[in-house]
């Protein structure tokens, strides 16, 4: 995916900007979606923008999603608030589907077992050449898991129409010894890990087994497209 060309100002901007790449969309795109100009989108995403409530439900229609979710009511709240849908029906995902919906990067969990036990810690990845690579402290749980193996999951959930998704990877993560190899996977990373400096470890996933799961709702905005 490509990202915006410059940073977006506004909450709601980078939350717009965010969607839409999410969804694979053009400004053009979203713009004939909410019936309006290209250029108005764009200002949206890259100024400090106010849009009124009624630009706001069909921009967020647009983007599959909801007025709370763009404007950041939602941030500290768990997913999965609502009550389910009638007649939604879950579905297997095939392998195409499962990379598409991970993406070249994002957020997920990885769940390992530490000394305590089960482990399950939230993580910035990125995908290059079919395998998941994470940079972490080197004294993390996930440091120490090197040589095991450990499960990957990420998801979407959209809460105004119960559905979403979830992509699950399961194989054996190994550290990045080589510290040229290791700068380099640091140099093509989308971003630093959001948790702060201090973590510079390279960590890769091979998975062995892919899988996801799909809750369609027929009559909700998007069908069973993807996301």
């Amino acid at each position: 995916m490509s990202r915006p060309p410059h940073p977006p100002r506004g909450d709601i901007g980078r939350r717009v900007a965010a969607r839409r790449l999410q969804l694979d969309l053009t400004r053009q795109d979203v713009a004939l979606r909410a019936g309006a100009a290209p250029g108005y989108i764009q200002y949206v995403e890259e100024q400090s923008a106010t849009p009124g409530i009624g630009f706001l439900l069909r921009l967020a229609d647009a983007l599959e999603t909801t007025v709370p979710e763009l404007t950041g009511g939602t941030v500290d709240l768990p997913g999965g608030l609502g009550r389910a849908a009638r007649q939604a029906r879950m579905v297997e995902l095939d392998d195409t589907e499962c990379r598409q919906l991970l993406g070249d990067h994002g957020v997920g969990r990885v769940a390992l077992t530490g000394g305590d036990g089960p482990v399950v810690l939230p993580v910035n990845y990125q995908v290059l050449d079919g395998e998941v690579v994470f940079i972490t402290g080197d004294r993390s749980p996930l440091a120490g898991a090197a040589g095991t193996e450990i499960a990957f999951e990420t998801d979407h959930i959209d809460d105004a129409f119960s559905k979403g998704w979830s992509v699950l990877l399961v194989g054996t993560v190994q550290a990045v010894e080589d510290e040229e190899e290791a700068r380099r996977l640091r140099d093509t990373a989308y971003s630093a890990p959001w948790a702060g400096e201090g973590r510079a470890y390279v960590m890769v996933l091979t998975p062995r087994r892919t899988t996801g799961r799909r809750i369609i709702v027929d009559d909700a905005p998007g069908g069973a497209t993807t996301y």
